[in-house]
């Protein structure tokens, strides 16, 4: 199985100890299947540190769930056991880790769900009514890499989006290109492209612009700048 890591750095070799405690599943190294949910991630984490956002792709060997010296614990939807579970992660000592399993798989605690989680515990919600609202929450999915040994499953494949080379790689054959078009020197070229909507769209990881080949672009900014005129 294909999981991503979001961040604003490559994360080819993985230390737990650099792994925040409290977290939902415990300190661990968090992946997830949907690369949309990392991707997101990787736009919030650059938004704070104020650097490039990266996906790291792994490959996730699945015998996981099969192997007797691996502890697995999956939850398959929101339920009871996932709320105490994660309550009881994030309300545990930092300094220890309140499971002693290998690997957790499950839904996410996101920021909506971890302030109702707040209120359900200063008594604002019942149990059930908290449990009835998980049911209209996106659709969303990680898994926790909780000790050394778990990560012998985890596969770093060298694959990952960098977004600020892909724009650069990219925005250097568009600027020769418009060049070459319209006859201009580099300096116009240049304000042209960084000036264009189509920059912009670009420098945005959601729409995914920047998996499109560079002639593409091209032709779409060719059509912005046909508009302008």
């Amino acid at each position: 199985m294909k999981v991503y890591h979001g961040s604003d750095t490559i994360v080819s070799v993985i230390d737990l100890q650099k792994c925040k405690p409290n977290r939902d599943f415990g300190r661990g190294f968090y992946v997830t299947r949907l690369r949309s949910q990392a991707e997101d991630m990787a736009i919030r984490v650059a938004r704070y540190s104020k650097k490039k956002t990266v996906v790291t792709e792994y490959e996730f060997d699945e015998y996981a769930y099969e192997d007797d010296e691996m502890k697995v614990l999956r939850f398959e939807k929101y339920d009871e056991e996932w709320l105490d579970f994660v309550i009881l992660n994030r309300n545990t000592d930092k300094r220890k880790q309140a499971h002693d399993y290998d690997i957790v798989e499950g839904p996410v605690a996101d920021d909506k769900i971890t302030r109702n989680i707040a209120k359900y515990l200063k008594g604002k919600y019942s149990k059930e009514e908290f449990l009835e609202m998980l049911k209209y929450s996106e659709p969303n999915h990680q898994i926790c890499f909780c000790s050394v040994n778990s990560l012998q499953m985890l596969e770093y494949t060298d694959k990952h989006i960098d977004l600020d080379s892909a724009i650069s790689d990219i925005g250097e054959q568009i600027i020769k290109q418009i060049m070459l078009d319209g006859q201009i020197d580099e300096r116009k070229a240049t304000d042209l492209f960084y000036s264009s909507k189509i920059f912009a769209e670009l420098s945005s990881i959601e729409n995914k612009l920047h998996e499109k080949g560079w002639m593409e672009i091209y032709e779409l900014l060719l059509d912005e700048l046909k508009v302008v005129d």
